[in-house]
């Protein structure tokens, strides 16, 4: 695997880890910018519009840039938005600085992915985006706990100094490794070329996967600390460990994910989501159960990450001539799961339907998003019957 994987993998823990630390710093956020912990949380919501508006609006608008000219752009940008961020007392200017931090942030993911896709054989592309998206469960586990920690005993403001310091660093990296020089003329992407490649049903399907299993993941995630105080009756002083055990799962699925989904799509994908809605439906049923809820927050992690890489390398498969804004539509259709799942939480636990509930509404989206893998599974069948051919080899029209 190219070095220029990794370090792209690397900068996405560097950006991912202000997506996640802010749920850490919220109480902090709030007395300091004089705002109730409501009206902080919102900073968080801030993140994931920019995230779900920015992938494909700087795909396009970047698609004849040098991809490492795009990559430095981005990561220049995202580290200024956190310097102005903690500059500020405003919690106006705060709250556009999460909005175009999470902007440029969409925009290298989608850069990123398609670069990352353009590094590799065909055949690796499933342990490439696996890589990428590690960077992101090492933000789990490290990022989320380190910048909570920084913020406690240096202020959130030292926890966004640290975001903009470690993504100039990751920027050095892509500097060093990333090729730079535009394409040959007639050879690099075209608007024409990659949207006319998006008018394929199946693609679309596959995007709809992708939000549908996200959801299911992240209604039960988002209230997991809830959960485990409210109803598993853990000391909150426990829930950081527990969170930690579920980002190492997180990181175990995702590396065993990267390593079949070249080879084993569908394999990957029906396990997983299997494994996610039959996970979430006993953390429902037992979440009184601490040790029982401990193991099933783990398994949580491996089922809901080890779908990722099949999620993101499937469609590229089926668009092949659009390499940047299907990576671009990938970033939003994670974020739509992202943003769906939890809000439907939210409403079952506003409903007073208790804390469990949630898990059980992702155990439902699961079973919806376990019915579009089948149907894509059969569509694939039709059309290419060497079932155990690598996705990448799938034709462009499946």
């Amino acid at each position: 695997m190219p070095l220029a994987v990794y370090i792209l993998g690397l900068s996405i823990f560097a950006q991912g880890t202000s997506e996640l630390m802010l749920a850490g710093l919220l109480p902090e956020m709030s007395r300091d910018l004089g705002v109730s912990v409501p009206e902080a949380g919102l900073l968080i919501s801030a993140f994931a519009i920019g995230m779900l508006v920015g992938a494909p609006v700087l795909a396009i608008a970047t698609l004849r840039w040098p991809r490492r000219t795009a990559l430095l752009t981005f990561m220049l940008i995202f580290a200024l938005s956190h310097v102005v961020g903690a500059l500020t007392s405003d919690y106006a200017v705060v709250f556009v600085t999460r909005v175009v931090g999470a902007f440029v942030y969409a925009g290298f993911w989608a850069v990123a992915a398609s670069t990352a896709i353009g590094l590799v054989p065909v055949n690796a592309r499933g342990r490439a985006m696996s890589i990428l998206a590690g960077g992101l469960t090492v933000a789990t586990i490290i990022g989320l706990s380190l910048g909570t920690v920084i913020g406690q005993h240096l202020g959130w403001r030292a926890a966004f100094y640290a975001v903009a310091g470690l993504s100039a660093l990751a920027a050095i990296g892509v500097f060093a490794t990333i090729p730079g020089g535009r394409p040959e003329p007639g050879t690099g992407p075209r608007v024409g070329a990659e949207l006319r490649a998006m008018l394929n049903p199946p693609l679309w399907l596959a995007y709809g996967t992708i939000a549908l299993t996200t959801a299911a993941l992240l209604a039960s995630f988002s209230y997991l600390s809830v959960l485990l105080t409210g109803s598993t009756g853990l000391d909150p002083a426990w829930v950081p460990a527990v969170l930690a055990l579920y980002g190492v799962g997180a990181l175990i699925g995702i590396t065993m994910g990267g390593r079949t989904a070249d080879a084993r799509p569908f394999l990957v994908l029906f396990t997983g989501v299997t494994g996610l809605i039959m996970t979430s439906a006993a953390l429902a049923a037992s979440a009184t159960v601490p040790l029982l809820a401990v193991v099933l927050v783990f398994l949580l992690g491996v089922f809901g990450f080890g779908t990722n890489p099949a999620l993101n390398a499937r469609p590229f498969a089926l668009a092949k001539d659009a390499p940047t804004l299907t990576a671009a539509m990938n970033v939003s259709s994670f974020n739509v799961g992202i943003t769906v799942g939890p809000w439907l939480g939210g409403l079952a636990i506003g409903a007073e339907f208790g804390y469990p509930s949630v898990a059980w509404i992702g155990a439902v989206i699961g079973v919806v998003a376990l019915g579009a893998v089948a149907l894509a599974a059969a569509l694939h069948r039709r059309t290419a019957p060497l079932q155990s051919a690598p996705i990448s080899e799938i034709p462009s029209g499946v």
